[in-house]
């Protein structure tokens, strides 16, 4: 008798642990149960090493989005939702973000907002692609990664065919450059950017006397700026990030280049102004989109950002704007399904913090802008804000 009911509690704890496991498992997936609607986002960006101000930047940024919808008892299909937050670091490593990619696959997460970088976000999104997950980038500009036909990539800023011709043209017509030094860090960014700024600034009239290279890990720039103050530019164009541009101008005025400074949004950080000090200033670079205090909700944002994480450093917006798009897009459709709500990411029309955003047939914002900026005082001040085209 005593084995008898030994025996069939035993079932019994099984068939409980089952049930806990099943449960679980559908919050896992984003399936109805008790505590409603558990959505699983994945986010990447470099976490560590010399980007990790940016990427902490971007992750908040999503953050942000995620604690405002899950307090604001968000719902989809008429349910509760609770968004859960995977973060990842990809070291800005193209194949660590590829196994990064893999893992998000394999969590089956709803969708994805990333990566951070251009060379990281291009090969991750095949691997999006091909499991059908919907990918949105705050801050990947190359054109690449919209261009190779993926249904379910997605980016919320102007790309760099667009901030590459405005840069070009500015340096001509507004800094009145005409022999230009360019310098990129062979990065899908860096050399992207580059080779758009280079175009534009040819067709605008501009000689370009050299162009060299370095990597997105270089500290010592001396021997690339010796060669390029033999050729006496006028100006000096970087397409990189702000831990290579910040050492980079204090290099060029140690060495008597007299050559004005021009770089894209990966140097436009209050990192950059403070790992370059007094070299930053006059420096001039460009950020797609308006200027903050110029967004539709900018202000209201900055406030809510920094007084829970601190100065927002580039991106932390269009992160924000690129979770609730996302958001949205799950509760017109009424499910967390990539295949279900993709459909529906393709007719957004939301009114986010950085802008209205729309999507052309690419996944590319529809109507954005650039805006270019020098610092002036320690602070980075408007110049011009131009409609990309």
């Amino acid at each position: 008798m005593n084995k008898i009911l030994s025996m069939s509690l035993l079932a019994a704890a099984i068939a409980v642990a089952g049930c806990s496991k099943k449960e679980e498992a559908a919050k896992i997936d984003g399936t109805a149960n008790t505590g409603g609607l558990v959505v699983k986002i994945g986010h990447a960006a470099p976490l560590t090493g010399p980007q990790a101000h940016l990427g902490k930047d971007n992750e908040n940024g999503v953050r942000l989005a995620i604690d405002d919808l899950n307090a604001q008892g968000f719902s989809i299909g008429g349910q509760k939702v609770q968004f859960q937050l995977e973060s990842e670091d990809d070291q800005a490593d193209p194949r660590i973000a590829t196994t990064v990619a893999q893992k998000f696959v394999d969590d089956k997460v709803s969708g994805m907002i990333g990566h951070l970088n251009s060379g990281t976000t291009i090969p991750a999104s095949r691997i999006y692609n091909d499991a059908g997950i919907v990918e949105i980038s705050p801050s990947a500009t190359n054109p690449k990664y919209t261009q190779q036909g993926y249904k379910g990539a997605f980016r919320v800023m102007a790309n760099d065919v667009q901030q590459g011709k405005v840069l070009g043209e500015f340096a001509v017509n507004d800094m009145n450059a005409k022999k230009i030094a360019i310098i990129d860090d062979r990065t899908a960014y860096g050399q992207g950017l580059a080779d758009e700024f280079e175009k534009a600034a040819k067709a605008a009239g501009a000689s370009i006397v050299v162009h060299e290279f370095t990597n997105d890990k270089a500290q010592d720039f001396t021997a690339i700026l010796t060669k390029i103050k033999g050729a006496a530019p006028d100006l000096v164009f970087y397409g990189g990030m702000d831990g290579q541009g910040a050492p980079m101008v204090k290099q060029l005025q140690t060495l008597g280049l007299k050559a004005q400074f021009l770089g894209g949004d990966g140097i436009h950080t209050a990192e950059f102004m403070k790992l370059a000090g007094a070299a930053a200033e006059g420096v001039t670079a460009s950020l797609p989109g308006v200027p903050l205090d110029q967004m539709p909700k900018g202000a209201d944002f900055k406030q809510k950002f920094e007084s829970k994480y601190g100065k927002i450093q580039l991106y932390a917006p269009y992160c924000y704007d690129a979770m609730m798009v996302m958001a949205e897009a799950m509760q017109r459709a009424n499910s967390a399904e990539p295949a279900k709500y993709l459909p529906e990411m393709a007719k957004t029309n939301y009114s986010g913090v950085t802008a209205n955003i729309k999507f052309d047939d690419k996944g590319d914002l529809q109507g954005g802008s650039i805006t270019v900026y020098r610092v002036v005082k320690g602070e980075w001040q408007v110049l011009k804000t131009v409609a990309a085209q």
